[in-house]
């Protein structure tokens, strides 16, 4: 067997392997340069997270005041105090790449009263509409909300703005009993609705720490015009405090003021509560 290896077979042995390695440099060089390409996601803010869900309740003193489209004219009831309820709330927030995300809330508000009423309204040349003694009120509110946020910012503190669309179905309904130019007898009506109305938001978050956060927010939701318009407005500021590492809970203090109007066939139904209390949430995040 030879020692050494004929100078022309290392040749081409050479020969071969710088080939290979020309053959090869540009799909390396390629490949270099895709991987260049691909941005490098920093992590987010302390105080945003990749995806939370939130569920919980707020619970409410609400102070109402109505008044219904009847075929004699509006029946009213004033200020009305029908006492604290608790709406459950459900809420997620998820994150695409570093500064924008998609938000979503949504509550149902259902309350019940029966009380005392008495009211006057002026029919013009009709004569009056008297209601009296006792009567029942429901009132029911589905509210959701989807936007598009975008955070400025990328230490402990952020802003967010948010855009997006809100929908909301309101029923309303009254029995009580009532006298029109003397005749008594008992009032019954009820109206019901529901639309999409644009929405606008702003917040802010600060973390102390990854596990220990506070925020706040604002948002309003506004439709002037079509047979069943009003306004929604929502403020509530809080902390979330994460005992272990995905799950923590969350502490509130929210108002929500509720202008809704539905156009009927004779007159207009106005819907208008305030709420304002206490929140608690158990929240996931991920």
């Amino acid at each position: 067997m030879p020692l050494f290896t004929p100078l022309h077979r290392r040749t081409r042995s050479r020969d071969r392997f710088l080939l290979s390695s020309l053959i090869h440099q540009p799909a390396l060089l390629g490949a270099g340069m895709l991987l260049a390409a691909v941005p490098a996601f920093a992590d987010p803010s302390p105080a945003l997270d990749r995806f939370s869900l939130s569920v919980g309740g707020f619970s409410a003193d609400p102070k109402l005041d109505a008044s219904f489209g009847t075929a004699y004219g509006a029946l009213q009831t004033g200020d009305v105090k029908p006492g604290r309820v608790t709406m459950p709330r459900i809420s997620a927030d998820l994150l695409l790449g570093d500064s924008q995300g998609i938000s979503f809330d949504y509550y149902r508000y259902k309350r019940d009263y029966s009380g005392g009423i008495d009211s006057t309204t002026s029919l013009g040349p009709f004569g009056t509409l008297n209601t009296f003694g006792n009567a029942n009120i429901s009132t029911k509110l589905d509210f959701a909300k989807l936007s598009y946020k975008w955070w400025i910012g990328s230490g402990n503190t952020v802003f967010g703005l948010g855009a997006g669309a809100a929908y909301y179905r309101a029923t309303l309904g009254t029995t009580a009993l009532a006298s029109v130019n003397g005749q008594i007898g008992t009032l019954s009506e009820s109206s019901s609705g529901s639309t999409v109305a644009p929405l606008l938001e702003i917040g802010v978050r600060h973390a102390i720490t990854p596990d220990l956060r506070l925020f706040a927010d604002a948002s309003g939701v506004w439709k002037s015009s079509g047979r069943f318009h009003g306004n929604i407005y929502n403020a509530s500021a809080g902390v979330e405090w994460f005992p272990v590492k995905n799950i923590g809970v969350v502490l509130a203090y929210g108002v929500t003021n509720i202008d809704l109007t539905r156009e009927n066939d004779f007159a207009e139904s106005r819907l208008k509560v305030k709420l304002q209390g206490p929140s608690a949430f158990l929240k996931a995040r991920f």
